[in-house]
Parts: structure tokens; sequence; C-alpha cells
């Protein structure tokens, strides 16, 4: 007799429905076919031992397992539940009133039968509801994930005893709803770090504004102790709110990766990711045999910090240079390829030297001849390419950090960027793919950012004075364009560029000179 049911299987950021048919006939041996993995294989030993638990029997006859399509790789174990109840049905040890095939179903087993979470549950849910089935059978800990997609029945189960009676039509369980619009609305700028509790550093924080406002990347040198972690924390808090799509495609990532947890719901907050500097190439961009999203992917419409930006190794940071320019991750295998998003911020910050206190207004730099700049070296010309604001952090006065002056709070910030961004989105209306003034290629800059013959003196004189190099030009006009666009300005005056030209520290010829 044959039985069948559908699974699921993620690729990278989406999911495809899978085919899982099984037949008992006579013979000998238990057969599992489709290109499954050693962990998909191993499912035998559990499905044999749930059924035992539960007074039920392996059939000793000729078992085929098929998963198709059979030319797609099947990983994980996540197949134990619906392999064990189409074995059921199949040798007739049941008797359904619930056809098992309306359902997708997925689940691991442990050997008592009960039932452990999976990864990837999100984008699985939304692919059954666009194929229209009925329902998701799945483990109760992932059944608040997936109940974020709507008109699917979402029926969380314990223990795969639990799954057969629902079936049987013994015992009725009522399908998980949750009205994610009204969570997500309530959640949505439910930051736990707020710009209020800086004291002092109006000069960072007016260089993350302008960040924020434009999508700029953002090094922030200074030394230990300084706040620059402190305030990069603080930089999701001023970025406009995640929109509806927004959140559902952060939170598809955090599912393929597995970290949403059992109390899983969809991602309000813009994620904020910070990797410690030993990361390897594959955990940062993404990768593995069977890829999964890396830091820069889990960032993605968020923030990733990078602390210590020199003691990253050279490899990890140049393979993030293509991602910074095309918002996007693409890892090839030789027979597929998958796509991960990855448009983030990126946030970096230093020591300018390797004992921190080069250009301290108090300490004394300790670093022999040559050093600071070989310290510098170690970050590469065209990642600095990507980085629109280089922002020197000086630390704070004892009188500023035990002052009472309060300070501006995120929302009030936070209200500045979004009037910004409005201006962005409705210039860049019928150009795709840019949504902010840093995403501007080269020919749009010359357009939008043009300046009058007063500001294209002073930007001469300041490259000339200041040696900045030929790579400074574009980002100068694009920033300049931001704090414009914070202002209400149509055009760019003198005052913008000049503040412009200020976060360019990194490019002056004589800064670690």
């Amino acid at each position: 007799m044959l039985a069948k049911t559908f699974g699921g299987a993620v690729y990278g950021v989406n999911a495809s429905l899978i085919t899982i048919e099984v037949v008992v006939a006579q013979g000998l041996h238990f057969h599992m076919v489709g290109l499954p993995d050693s962990a998909v294989k191993e499912s035998e030993q559990r499905v044999e031992a749930s059924l035992k638990f539960f007074g039920y029997r392996m059939p000793r006859q000729k078992v085929v397992v098929n998963l198709a399509p059979a030319d797609i790789r099947k990983e994980g174990s996540a197949y134990d539940l619906p392999i064990a109840l189409c074995v059921l049905e199949a040798s007739e040890q049941i008797t359904t009133t619930r056809n098992l095939s309306d359902y997708v179903i997925m689940g691991e087993l442990a050997l008592d039968g009960t039932l452990r979470p999976i990864k990837g549950v999100l984008p699985i849910a939304i692919e059954a509801r666009k194929q229209g089935y009925k329902g998701f059978i799945l483990p109760t800990e992932n059944a608040q994930e997936a109940a974020i997609v709507n008109q699917l029945d979402v029926i969380g189960v314990k223990t795969m005893q639990e799954a057969v009676e629902y079936f049987e039509g013994k015992k009725e369980i009522e399908p998980l709803s949750s009205d994610t619009r009204d969570l997500f609305m309530t959640q949505i700028n439910a930051y736990e770090a707020d710009f209020s509790h800086v004291q002092g550093q109006e000069n960072i924080k007016r260089a993350l504004e302008i960040a924020a406002a434009g999508g700029h990347n953002v090094i922030m040198i200074g030394p230990p102790g300084a706040g620059k972690t402190m305030l990069a924390k603080r930089l999701p808090s001023i970025l406009p709110p995640l929109t509806l799509q927004e959140a559902l495609e952060t939170t598809k990532i955090h599912s393929v990766a597995g970290k949403l947890g059992t109390r899983a719901n969809l991602i309000a907050t813009r994620p904020y990711r910070s990797p410690h500097h030993t990361i390897s190439d594959a955990a940062l961009v993404g990768g593995g045999s069977f890829p999964q999203p890396g830091e820069i992917s889990l960032a993605h419409n968020g923030v990733l910090f990078l602390d210590e930006l020199p003691e990253f190794k050279r490899s990890a940071l140049e393979v993030m240079r293509q991602p910074l320019e095309d918002r996007k991750v693409s890892i090839s295998r030789a027979k597929w390829a998958v796509e991960f998003p990855a448009s983030f911020m990126l946030i970096a910050s230093m020591n300018p030297c390797p004992c921190g206190y080069y250009n301290h207004p108090e300490k004394e730099c300790v670093c022999g001849a040559g050093v600071v700049q070989k310290y510098l070296a170690k970050i590469s010309g065209p990642l600095l390419d990507r980085i629109d604001l280089h922002v020197e952090v000086t630390p704070v006065s004892f009188d500023q950090m035990t002052g009472n002056r309060p300070s501006e709070p995120s929302d009030v910030i936070r209200e500045r960027v979004i009037k910004a961004r409005d201006i962005q989105t409705a210039r860049f209306a019928d150009q795709p793919g840019v949504y902010s003034n840093a995403m501007m290629p080269s020919q749009m800059v010359k357009e939008i950012c043009a300046i009058s013959d007063a500001g294209r003196a002073l930007l001469k004189t300041a490259m000339e004075r200041l040696g900045l190099s030929a790579r400074a030009y574009d980002r100068i006009l694009k920033v300049s364009r931001t704090i414009a666009d914070l202002a209400a300005s149509e055009e760019i005056k003198i005052e913008h560029l000049a503040e412009a030209i200020q976060y360019r520290s990194l490019d002056r010829e004589n800064w670690a000179g």
C-alpha cells in the first residue's frame, strides 16, 4: 500500500516542498531513495525506535521511502515524522480520517517519539500556504514561528502519537494563530539601547545621524574606552522602522540559520550583529557544504558592527567587498548556487595604533616609527573605498560624564532620519535598486550632487591642502547630499560640503604621518 505526504527543504532563504512517499510491499529491507544525506538515512533507526515506544512495529517487509524530486539533495533530520506517519498508514497500522497528503509535515523524532525543533520553518510555511495546503504539522516549539503565516492551519504536536491521534480523528488540536501585524506594530521600535543614555560625544552622534539618514558606512577611530562600541549599539535605534516586508525577509534569514529560538515571532527591530574578530570567512559571509547565511546576511536590513577592524583576517574582510556593493551574497557549488540577501550598514571601529593612544589628547603613544602606518595598512584601500564616513572619537571628559545635561533621545533623532529618507525615496522613485544616497552610482552623483562654483572651489582647496585622495571626492558629495537632506535643503550648500569634508580622516596623507 502507498502513503504520501509532503515536507520541505530550504535552499538559500526560500523553500521547496518535498513529496514523501512510502510503499510497503513483498520482500525484505528498508530502502530510502531520492538523494538523502546521512542524517536523513539514519531516520530509519529513529523511526523504528519511536514506533516501538508507542506499541507499533516497523514492517518486516520491503519498505521503500522516496523523497521527490529525486535530483535535489535532502539534508537534516526533519523528515522523521512524515516518514513515520507514512509507514504507519502504508502498513495499515492506522486508519486516518484526515488525508496526510493535505498537509506539510516536519519534525525530528527522539527515540521515545517526542519531537525536537527544526530549522527553516518560516520559509516552508510560506511555501505551504502559497501552494494551497490545508495545514502544517510540526513540533510545538516551532509552531509560534510558523503561525506568522496566516491562512494556514498550524498544528503543533509534542509527540508522534499526538500526530497519529490527530490524523485518526481521536484528538482535536486547535490551530495556532497569531496577530502578527498587531504584535509587530507594538514592538517596532522596542530598542533597549537609546542615545539618551550617552553623555557628550555630540559630534559622533551627529556623524551617526548622517550615516543613518543616507545609509552610509562608518568607521570610528579612537582610543580604548572612548565609547565606540556603546555608540554603535545605539545606531539601530535611530534607523527608520522596518516595514512588514523587511521584517518578514529578516525573520526568514534568522529562521534558516536557526537563530529564532522556541518563542519565535516576527523580528520587529533592525538586527545588530557584532561578530568577534576571530570569525572565519564562511561564518562572516556564509557558506559551508550546505550553505548557511553568514553574519552579513543575519545583519540584513540592520547593522553589522566590526570592532577592532584591523584585527580581522585580511581574507575575511576582502570577501566582504562584493556584498557591500551588490547587497547580496552568491554562494556557488558544483551543481547549484544559492543567494542570501545582505543589505546592511557597516559600522567599524579601530584603535589608531596598536597601543591605542596615537593622537590622544592626554596619553602618549608608545608605538615605534612606522608602526602606526603599518597598523592602518591592514585595512585595504578597496574596503576603505566603501566606507563613507571616517570619524575620530575622543574620550569623554569627567565633567561631561558626570553632568546632568539631558541627551537627545533616539526617537527624536529617528524622526529627522525618517524625513531625510522620505526625501531620498521620492528622489530615487524611478531608479530601481537605489533607495538611499549611499547607493548612488558615480554617474548619478554628478547629476544629483551638483555643487556651486564656490562649493567646487572649497572642495578643490580641501583636497589639495588635506591631501585627500581621489576616491574621497564621490564620498564627500554623497555625504554632503545627505547633510542637505537632513536640513531639508534642495541644493548642497557650502556648510554641507564643509561638514562632509571633516569625515574623511583616513584619506588625509598626513593622518598617520
